[in-house]
C-alpha cells in the first residue's frame, strides 16, 4: 500500500511539471530509499521518497552554491514527511558533499510519534557523479521537532540516492 501511495504522488508530481510547462533541463530529481529510525529498533522502517530542485533558483554565494529543495518521503508504517528548504551544493570533483535544512510537516500514520506535526530535516549527503546528469549517493539525516512538542525523540535515517538532471 505504501509502495502504491508513493507512486500516485509521483506520476501528480511529474504530471503538473509537464502540464505547466516546466523546462525540465534544468530540473534536479532524487530518488532514494533507506531506513527511517534506524537507531530505535522498535521503530526502524523502511523508507521511499524523492527531492525536487530547480537549478534555475541556485545561487552562488559566499556559503557556496544554495538551492532550493522541496521532496517528502513515507515509510512502510504509513508516516509521511514533506518539506521544503535549503542545500549547499559543495563542489568536490567527481564527488558533491550537501548538507541541507528543511523544515516540513510529518503525519505518523502507524509509524513513530516524533511529538508535533512541524519537523525540521537536517541532512548529509555525498554523491558521486556517474555522468553529466546522473549521479549515486548515499546520505544521513535527522528529523526532529527542536522541542517544540511535548517530546521529542528525533528519527535518524540513512539512504541511499539516485540523482537524475532533466
Amino acid at each position: 500500500m505504501t509502495l502504491k501511495k508513493l507512486s500516485i504522488i509521483l506520476a501528480i508530481f511529474f504530471t503538473t511539471t509537464k502540464l505547466f510547462g516546466a523546462d525540465n533541463s534544468s530540473h534536479q530529481y532524487n530518488f532514494f530509499t533507506g531506513n527511517f529510525d534506524f537507531s530505535d529498533d522498535k521503530q526502524a522502517a523502511l523508507l521511499v521518497g524523492f527531492q525536487h530542485q530547480n537549478e534555475n533558483l541556485e545561487r552562488n554565494t559566499f556559503l557556496g552554491n544554495i538551492s532550493p529543495i522541496t521532496g517528502g518521503f513515507i515509510t512502510e508504517n504509513s508516516a509521511v514527511y514533506v518539506y521544503t528548504g535549503f542545500e549547499w551544493n559543495i563542489d568536490m570533483g567527481a564527488l558533491t558533499f550537501t548538507p541541507s535544512f528543511a523544515p516540513g510537516l510529518y503525519h505518523k500514520g502507524d509509524g513513530k510519534d516524533l511529538g508535533h506535526v512541524f519537523e525540521f530535516k537536517s541532512e548529509i549527503q555525498f554523491s558521486y557523479d556517474l555522468s553529466k546528469n546522473s549521479k549515486i549517493g548515499v546520505s544521513y539525516n535527522h528529523v526532529s521537532n527542536a522541542s517544540l512538542g511535548d517530546k521529542n525523540p528525533g528519527a535518524n535515517s540513512y539512504m541511499f540516492n539516485f540523482i537524475k538532471n532533466f
